[in-house]
């Protein structure tokens, strides 16, 4: 087993040289007998999440325990191979995750034996961030028309939202105002929008680590001038007969003006 108090150093290079980090330390301990894994990982038995926040360097140290000969340990980050140095594959090896992002929360971290892939521990990273959000910023809708504000928010622990009119609750009117959310997406749909609709929206995203707002700045133009399709069709028509009849009217007229200027 291994004691308490076990650190290790992440090295990676700077524009200062190589520097030593320390990480917080996860020990994984694998017994290569048959049928008979044993996995301790901070006082955790087998795979396990580990909740962690966005900065620090985190070390992922494996060991085979009670080996009798060489055992060669193989990195996974989700699917893909981790590539490792020589030195850093027999019996005892590291990776560093520096530095820890949103991107690598729910990314799992797999160790494995070389000649048993079946022996392996795992790691899923739970990586908490407060609210961050994106979106298209300026809407323009016409008058009359449909328009969706999409609030687009990662955060983790999952948050909850809620949308404001010029800093003040938004009044969801029934019939005109729709709302839809998922983990990450978070819309205001307002049907046949008016020009009272004219305003900056907010959509405020709280959780337990803090919370994210963004603006969106609705603008209503005047309803374009519709004319009715047969009317512009007719009217095509009409002119079209009309320099038809004129051409015709004047055609014999058109003839002795090229006959004079022939002879």
């Amino acid at each position: 087993m291994v004691t308490a108090g076990f650190q290790t150093f992440c090295y990676y290079r700077s524009g200062f040289g190589i520097l030593a980090v320390s990480c917080k330390s996860l020990i994984l301990i694998l017994n290569n007998c048959e049928g008979s894994l044993e996995l301790s990982v901070n006082n955790h038995a087998a795979d396990f999440s580990l909740s962690t926040l966005p900065g620090p360097p985190l070390s992922l140290s494996c060991l085979v325990q009670n080996s009798s000969q060489a055992e060669e340990l193989l990195w996974y980050r989700g699917n893909g191979r981790v590539e490792l140095k020589d030195g850093n594959k027999v019996n005892i090896s590291n990776i560093c995750v520096s530095p820890v992002t949103e991107s690598d929360n729910g990314v799992t971290f797999t160790c494995r034996l070389a000649r048993n892939k079946s022996v392996q521990v795992s790691v899923i990273l739970d990586v908490q961030f407060p609210p961050w959000l994106t979106g298209e910023e300026s809407l323009q809708i016409e008058e009359d028309k449909d328009v969706t504000l999409t609030c687009n928010a990662k955060s983790n622990p999952q948050a909850q939202a809620a949308w404001y009119k010029n800093t003040t609750t938004l009044i969801l009117q029934q019939n005109r105002y729709q709302l839809y959310q998922t983990s990450e997406v978070f819309q205001l749909s307002i049907k046949t929008v008016q020009k009272s609709d004219n305003g900056t929206y907010t959509c405020v995203v709280k959780s337990s680590l803090g919370e994210g707002r963004k603006d969106f700045h609705l603008i209503v133009e005047d309803k374009k001038p519709v004319f009715p399709q047969e009317a512009i069709i007719a009217g095509v028509v009409v002119a079209t007969v009309t320099v038809l009849f004129g051409i015709v009217a004047r055609k014999d007229k058109i003839f002795k003006v090229r006959k004079a200027l022939v002879s």
